[in-house]
């Protein structure tokens, strides 16, 4: 029986990250699809009755959601091209392989950040 190290995730484990990643990115693509409308959105709320005072408020509050709304689209382009990524590495079989120590990653860790490329030990070198 061998005691070698693992080098790389078996073409099962593979198909499995594979298959969260997926969902992952379908969900993701949801969620950035909201984001994009609530700040490409200019619909009236119907409030030009009302006095001056208040359309101002709501302007600038409305400003400020389209800018929150943008940034966290902008967060959302990321996640998924970096979860597409994810999906290239399982292709050529280099998933789950951390880039600084050339270790593989924990499953534990890749399936609660299936997009990570750095191994907790390569992680916490950075600090």
């Amino acid at each position: 029986m061998s005691t070698d190290v693992k080098e790389r995730y078996s073409d099962a484990d593979l198909a499995e990250f594979k298959a969260l990643i997926r969902s992952k990115i379908e969900k993701a693509q949801e969620q950035l699809s909201n984001y994009q409308s609530a700040y490409k959105n200019d619909g009236n709320n119907g409030t030009d009755d009302t006095s001056p005072t208040f359309k101002a408020f709501e302007e600038g509050s409305e400003t400020m959601s389209k800018e929150a709304n943008s940034q966290l689209a902008i967060r959302q382009e990321k996640f998924i091209r970096d979860l597409k990524n994810a999906l290239n590495r399982i292709e050529n079989k280099t998933y789950g392989i951390c880039r600084v120590t050339g270790k593989l990653i924990a499953k534990e860790r890749l399936l609660l950040v299936p997009h990570a490329t750095l191994s907790i030990e390569a992680k916490n070198l950075q600090r």
